[in-house]
């Protein structure tokens, strides 16, 4: 949710990456992602969460695909990425990249390139990849603490950690976007409907009643210590597989659903950006578009290719 620009083609066989992606490889990557996403559209939100999620630890290196081991939780069963979703396309497309050219296009470049492809599937901008990512190789369940954004971030913490990968403010209210497309759990808003303010037991003032007592019939109160089931809703209710900006347009109705996304519109600058964007259906689609390429290059690394995105060489 980005790098030196011309980073992300470093390495020493880095050309040779960006002419596979550009051909073959390229393709291989789209016709796995739309058979995904023709099956069930919300493959394209998954997707473009993995590359999120991968980049904002250790950088965009794959990290996140990689399996736990009997030593080690990796990066895939931490909390906030056990709702990820997508690795088989991932997975389909490593295997047939390998069939046709071992050891080219990295674990790392197919995160991008499919994250790019499913949003232009939903209605996103289309927009070039630069290609020679390599794969990491270590995935640390605990490195997440603190680098992935939690849902009742606000603007101030989100400035943190996006500008601690090198990405703006203008650059978070723009790929925040991407909430435009997918589901949440409840269990990442629930606090708003029956446990919000000092003494934990109220609603949060700055969400539309209507929509509140909506999400309330979708995600009913748990009993105390949790167990209950946990449901998932539409981040964007009105058109929940369309790349578009009514994520925006909720949030000035006072109807963005995570407290995080709710938080865009209370502080002054961000609320600008929000409006705008609801105004400007292009300048979103274009903004997006570049901090996803800047988001793509952060922490790029040179050297290794994983042939199996799961293991590590």
């Amino acid at each position: 949710m980005v790098i030196g620009r011309g980073s992300a083609a470093a390495g020493g066989s880095g050309a040779g990456t960006a002419a596979a992606a550009g051909g073959g490889g390229g393709i291989i990557v789209q016709e796995e992602v739309s058979k995904a996403v023709s099956g069930n559209p919300g493959v394209a939100a998954s997707l473009v969460r993995l590359h999120f999620h991968d980049c904002f630890v250790r950088g965009c290196d794959a990290s996140v695909l990689l399996d736990s081991t009997p030593g080690n939780t990796a990066e895939k069963d931490a909390p906030p990425n056990t709702s990820l979703r997508g690795f088989e396309v991932i997975d389909s497309a490593k295997t047939r990249l390998e069939q046709a050219c071992f050891g080219v296009v990295s674990c790392a470049d197919v995160l991008a390139f499919a994250a790019r492809d499913a949003l232009a599937l939903v209605g996103g901008n289309a927009y070039q990849v630069p290609a020679g990512r390599r794969d990491g190789n270590i995935s640390v369940a605990q490195e997440t603490n603190g680098n992935l954004p939690p849902p009742t971030a606000s603007v101030s913490q989100l400035n943190q950690i996006f500008g601690s990968k090198g990405l703006t403010q203008a650059d978070m209210v723009a790929l925040s976007g991407a909430h435009t497309i997918g589901n949440a759990r409840c269990s990442s808003f629930d606090s708003r409907l029956y446990s919000y303010g000092p003494n934990a037991a109220g609603q949060d003032p700055s969400m539309d009643p209507t929509y509140l007592a909506a999400l309330a019939q979708q995600c009913p109160q748990q009993p105390a210590g949790g167990g209950g089931a946990d449901g998932t809703v539409a981040m964007d209710p009105v058109t929940p597989t369309a790349f578009d900006t009514n994520y925006y347009a909720s949030i000035v109705a006072k109807r963005g659903l995570l407290a995080s996304d709710q938080a865009l519109l209370a502080d002054p600058t961000t609320a600008a950006q929000v409006v705008g964007y609801t105004n400007s259906p292009d300048t979103f689609q274009t903004d997006f578009a570049a901090a996803m390429v800047k988001m793509g290059a952060i922490g790029v690394l040179t050297g290794t290719i994983r042939a199996n995105c799961r293991v590590a060489n």
